[in-house]
């Protein structure tokens, strides 16, 4: 790909924006960065910029001239169906994502993961047991770290672990990995995607460019990901937590078994895996066939299972307050993940949720909060669609605030009881980000457990 003199306008200045600016710069481009906001909100990204060779189109929710342009590449969370992209690419216009502008550039040996919900634990499982098989990956991609900032440090590497999105493969065309997962798919981005086999349609663009000789891991035990298998031209491991396999990666009832092609049975056992939870075993499943194809040893595996203790907002315990268990699950930001969550306990809880709704349908959730929830906390935007989709099934009550919804829940609590913060919707109408959202959540249980919050609600 030929960027030198070419006028390239990039869509969007969070972190994949900037550094595209950064990246399409040192390669010669003419580059136009635009934004929907205006500078005062922009702070931080125009300062990353200030002495990039980089013009601002700002405050327009799309940009006056953009047939001046040989290439528009919008970050992923814009939607590429937008109007004017969709007329820019009938004009002849590349439009074009940060994954296939850095697919061009990659030297090593890729391994990708996908899928709705487990991606994050997933990649770092598999950069974690290469580092500990004595490689030196490079872990990034939707994980956090724009894949165009990690391009540089490809000469100190060994191979590539990726975390992608469904937003990145919609603008990728290219992009081959030599080993992929794709972990579950369950409805989400309903906001973005007109249904759910529009969505699973673009993450099973994972596997497009792969070749025979590439290897494809699928969940066994999710219908809409093992149907892919009799249409992929790569290799092929499944993995199931319910029936053993003949290759792959299969639970048993005392551990997680492993044989590759033509090798022996390598068995990983339970009692020294860390994490407990049905999900991240699968998880653990999906990231030793990845591991281990791109060469990690299983003493290396064995040690991360040991000490690997999972990633801030994903069902991370936060702190115990008169017999109650407090749980931060903010990742959780659609209903697959909160079934996943609701089945990992068998006590009552408590369960706070809510946010900015993504066209998703809660009915699955139905059966789960009948039976386990005691109380439902409302948070945020989607509070009357989650007031309706429960009505009737347990006790509910809105909160106008997290803190709030952290009293509120608190008050029902008994001892043995657990209060669940999993929202099946996204962060943005109050926070930044999943993260944010767990950070204030874990704030308001610990100032409530530790006594600097002496407030109490009644649900009376």
């Amino acid at each position: 790909m030929d960027f030198p003199g070419r006028k390239i306008l990039v869509v969007g200045l969070g972190k994949t924006g900037i550094g595209l600016c950064r990246f399409l710069a040192s390669q010669g481009a003419d580059v136009t960065a635009m934004d929907s906001a205006t500078p005062p909100s922009l702070t931080a990204a125009l300062e990353a910029l200030r002495d990039c060779p980089v013009r601002f189109d700002l405050g327009s929710p799309q940009p006056s001239h953009w047939r001046e342009y040989d290439m528009i590449i919008p970050s992923p969370g814009v939607p590429p169906e937008s109007a004017w992209l969709q007329e820019a690419a009938a004009a002849g216009i590349p439009v074009i994502g940060e994954l296939e502008v850095a697919s061009a550039f990659l030297r090593l040996p890729v391994a990708a993961v996908s899928g709705t919900n487990g991606k994050t634990t997933t990649t770092t499982l598999v950069g974690e047991m290469l580092r500990a098989s004595g490689k030196r990956p490079l872990v990034g991609g939707n994980i956090g770290t724009p894949l165009v900032d990690l391009l540089p440090a490809q000469v100190q590497a060994d191979c590539w672990v990726l975390e992608i999105s469904s937003f990145q493969l919609d603008t990728a065309t290219s992009f081959r990995p030599q080993a992929a997962a794709l972990l579950n798919i369950s409805d989400d981005h309903l906001d973005r995607y007109p249904d759910g086999h529009a969505y699973a349609r673009s993450k099973a663009r994972l596997f497009q460019r792969q070749q025979p000789e590439d290897l494809a891991v699928l969940n066994a035990d999710d219908p809409q990901v093992a149907a892919l298998a009799s249409g992929l031209r790569s290799r092929i491991y499944l993995y199931s937590g319910r029936r053993t396999l003949t290759t792959g990666a299969w639970r048993t009832d005392g551990a997680i078994t492993v044989r590759l092609a033509g090798g022996v049975a390598l068995e990983f056992p339970l009692a020294e895996i860390l994490l407990p939870e049905a999900h991240n075993r699968e998880n653990i499943m999906a990231a030793l066939l990845l591991a281990l194809e791109m060469g990690a040893t299983p003493t290396g595996c064995r040690e991360v299972l040991a000490s690997f203790r999972g990633l801030p907002h994903r069902l991370e315990w936060v702190a115990q307050w008169r017999g109650v268990d407090f749980f931060d699950d903010s990742k959780a930001t659609n209903v697959g993940a909160v079934i996943r969550s609701l089945e990992h306990f068998n006590r009552p809880v408590v369960l706070i949720a809510g946010g900015r709704d993504k066209g998703g349908d809660y009915s699955p959730l139905k059966a789960l909060v009948r039976r386990k929830v005691k109380t439902l906390i409302l948070l945020g935007e989607a509070r009357p669609a989650l007031a309706a989709a429960f009505k009737g099934l347990t006790a509910m009550h809105p909160a106008t605030d997290l803190n709030q919804a952290v009293e509120l829940a608190a008050a029902a609590a008994a001892p043995g009881d657990v209060v669940l913060l999993s929202p099946a919707c996204s962060s943005f109408d109050m926070f930044r980000d999943y993260a944010e959202r767990g950070n204030v959540f874990q704030q308001a249980v610990r100032s409530l457990a530790y006594g600097r919050q002496n407030s109490r609600l009644s649900l009376a």
